[in-house]
């Protein structure tokens, strides 16, 4: 797993700390020539990894880097599912069958469509679930996905549930299908972890908030700490700035330093703060 993961809040108006700066970004990122510009820097900086959510926009992107894949032969999508907001709008927009239809895999569409449809009337979960998760990874056809995410809009909900099954589900399925890894982002570590332990997923990738002044640290940053010590997982810290919080070195500092942190995901709208987040996260751990 890359230890610097470049991440997309800023390009879709997602700012935890201030709405008016969301707006702010949601403006600028408009245009999708911006948001490859950005990404296009990050790359020149030596970051390989977009993880991202399935925005439909996201799509634009992934076509961008298929059709110029030569000039990023290494660079690889981290995908985060599902994005929920873009279910609803076109549900909405265009009923639940034709955004069915414009989600799915193309080849064989009206087979898929007939067993969403036949999965729905028997409950099918797994079926159901394992049909959503094709059509998310649609978009990234013909490009590296080695780690694919569970989002916390579902990994949460799950847990609040209880349906432990559907994380044994979810990883399976990406791994027989797609040949990755699962991964999955929480605002509950501590909880996630049993989950997980408790259906058998052994030293799980695992994204969530980590940083100096425990914003969005469901449980405390104490028991996190004691859990990066004391627990087999690969950790991936988001949220290190809390939204522009903390200052910058004393951020990365904190999440460098911690044990059991192997990557670091963060999100920048230039190229100087992605130089200098580079260079930051290089000082401490020296890649």
């Amino acid at each position: 797993m890359h230890r610097i993961l470049f991440g997309d809040n800023q390009f879709f108006g997602i700012n935890h700390m201030s709405e008016e700066k969301a707006r702010a970004q949601a403006m600028r990122f408009q245009d999708t020539q911006a948001i490859l510009e950005v990404l296009e820097a990050a790359y020149e900086e030596g970051i390989r990894v977009f993880m991202c959510t399935t925005h439909e926009r996201v799509a634009e992107v992934c076509n961008h880097f298929r059709t110029n894949a030569s000039r990023f032969p290494d660079f690889v999508f981290y995908p985060c599912m599902p994005y929920a907001h873009k279910y609803a709008n076109a549900v909405t927009e265009h009923g639940i069958v034709e955004a069915l239809r414009r989600f799915l895999p193309q080849q064989g569409a009206l087979g898929v469509l007939l067993r969403g449809s036949v999965s729905v009337a028997r409950k099918d979960v797994e079926t159901i679930a394992r049909l959503l998760i094709d059509a998310e990874m649609k978009m990234f056809a013909g490009l590296k996905t080695p780690v694919i995410f569970l989002q916390n809009v579902v990994s949460d909900l799950l847990l609040g549930m209880g349906v432990k099954d559907g994380f044994r589900t979810f990883a399976d399925y990406v791994r027989e299908r797609y040949g990755a890894e699962p991964g999955f982002i929480t605002m509950n570590l501590p909880r996630l972890l049993d989950a997980l332990a408790s259906v058998g997923i052994e030293n799980p990738i695992v994204c969530s908030n980590i940083n100096k002044i425990g914003f969005r640290m469901c449980g405390g940053m104490p028991k996190y700490e004691e859990l990066l010590r004391t627990r087999r997982f690969r950790a991936i810290a988001m949220s290190v700035f809390a939204s522009g919080a903390i200052p910058p070195r004393e951020a990365i500092e904190y999440a460098c330093k911690l044990d059991g942190v192997e990557s670091i995901v963060f999100g920048a709208s230039n190229r100087a703060n992605i130089r200098q987040t580079r260079k930051l996260i290089g000082e401490y751990w020296g890649v």
